[in-house]
């Protein structure tokens, strides 16, 4: 009975903390950041988060990783159910209460069993790839010190996990064999290896049943801190990637958002007796582009706590590739930051965000990111598409450089020139609009090409 009452209140202070957490977090994305309606075609979003988020459709354009966290996947999804048996157990006392559904059960134990030794194949080959091979987009300036250890300690968490729950197994198997087998359930591995140690004795009958209960507590107990740790560690794309997803934005990928703010100012400019919109009482007019995260959409901050740090977006980027400063990657990571700062600071909500900003004079824009990592962006896109959970870097990074050019007056000397030529001509090039077409008179034409005044007639034509 003890027993069960110490389980009981275990249960319900890593539930209760876990669900702590996340509500501290999910209400600093949506108090921080912008509104922004993502509510549309729900149908189309749904079947884009069973296919992206449930189904992994995106990782497997890279088969090897896909495989191997494919099977960690899987292996989490099938070993939850055991979840189920072990809460109720732990909750009333009993011992492997599923068991009544026969086949149905053993089917399920074995499952887990081979899961489980899989599991350990895949993550021993990913700590590998990770720290032996050392693969490129595993790495980086933004991949060292805490983001490297918290890949490794999510990896050998899981082993962990996997062999406490073989110890269980294998206890059972022990204790069990002098009565013909296991009462409930199939373990193909643990009977494997149940065969290397010794037979059970009146002398080491204790021991068996110390593993069995080390076993059991040890992978309930470490399921429950690794739920824990997820809020905080880059494993939180576990639960994150489907709303994410599901939010991600349905438009081509190429298409720019345009900002509302600076909608109006570009309408008042061009018509200087329509009435300016003051801003409601109390409130600022809202920046011309984002400068810190309470200057961006909510999404974009739900990217930030979705990030995989997987590292595919700054392996395809082609101005990282080329040696420039740009990894979207950090630019999604130092977002996550700069929300943590202003969360371990109780700045949870967008006004308290903002003056702490002004305050320390500290920002999402120039602490974090700055300008050359900004500009280096082609806006191709290559980071959204290579992204297994749909995260959107280009409509932050151009939001951000947005402020640059129309707050700050910050653009590079080229792009000031075009700019420049624009609001004098018209047109990106030095001239005016009366001579772009002086080209056309250097062109020789057919006869029957060229009008009366000697000029061409129909290029378009030709």
């Amino acid at each position: 009975m003890l027993d069960n009452i110490i389980f009981t209140a275990i249960t319900l202070a890593a539930f209760g903390f876990f669900a702590y957490q996340f509500r501290e977090i999910w209400a600093s994305i949506k108090k921080v950041g912008l509104s922004i309606d993502r509510t549309d075609s729900p149908a189309i979003r749904l079947n884009r988060m069973l296919l992206v988020a449930f189904g992994q459709q995106k990782m497997f354009k890279r088969v090897l990783p896909a495989v191997l966290h494919g099977l960690i996947y899987v292996g989490f999804l099938i070993i939850n159910i055991e979840l189920v048996e072990i809460v109720i157990d732990g909750v009333t006392g009993t011992h492997r209460i599923l068991g009544f559904l026969g086949p149905f059960y053993d089917a399920l134990t074995a499952s887990n069993e081979i899961l489980g030794f899989l599991v350990i194949i895949a993550c021993v080959m990913l700590l590998y790839r990770r720290n032996v091979m050392k693969v490129k987009r595993l790495h980086g300036v933004e991949m060292s010190r805490w983001p490297k250890m918290d890949a490794n300690i999510i990896l050998y968490t899981e082993i962990v996990l996997m062999f406490c729950l073989f110890a269980f197994n294998i206890s059972e198997v022990k204790l069990t064999e002098p009565f013909g087998g296991p009462h409930h359930g199939v373990f193909p591995v643990s009977a494997a290896f149940a065969g290397l140690f010794p037979e059970v004795t009146v002398g080491n009958i204790r021991a068996y049943t110390v593993i069995g209960e080390i076993g059991w507590w040890g992978h309930i107990v470490g399921i429950y801190l690794f739920m824990n740790y997820l809020p905080k560690s880059k494993h939180f794309h576990i639960i994150m990637a489907f709303p994410n997803v599901y939010g991600s934005k349905l438009d081509p990928k190429g298409k720019i958002d345009n900002m509302d703010s600076i909608t109006a100012e570009v309408k008042a400019m061009m018509d200087p007796t329509a009435p300016i919109e003051a801003a409601p009482e109390g409130e600022e007019m809202p920046r011309l582009g984002a400068r810190d995260v309470t200057d961006l959409p909510w999404t974009n901050l739900m990217d930030a706590y979705t990030c995989t740090e997987c590292g595919r977006c700054t392996d395809n980027c082609p101005a990282n590739i080329t040696g420039k400063k740009l990894s979207p990657r950090k630019i999604i990571m130092d977002t996550r930051d700069r929300l943590e700062e202003l969360k371990r600071s109780g700045n949870n909500d967008a006004t308290s965000a903002k003056k702490y900003a002004e305050e320390n004079n500290t920002y999402l824009l120039g602490e974090y990111i700055t300008a050359e990592e900004l500009w280096a962006c082609t806006t191709c896109n290559a980071c959204t598409e290579a992204c297994p959970v749909n995260i959107d870097h280009v409509s932050e990074i151009v939001d951000l450089r947005r402020y640059l050019v129309m707050e700050e007056s910050a653009a590079p000397s080229e792009l000031n020139i075009m700019l420049t030529n624009i609001q004098n001509n018209g047109a990106p090039w030095p001239m005016p609009a009366a001579n772009r077409f002086n080209w056309a008179d250097e062109v020789e034409m057919p006869a029957d090409k060229v009008s009366s005044n000697g000029t061409a007639a129909d290029l378009a034509s030709v």
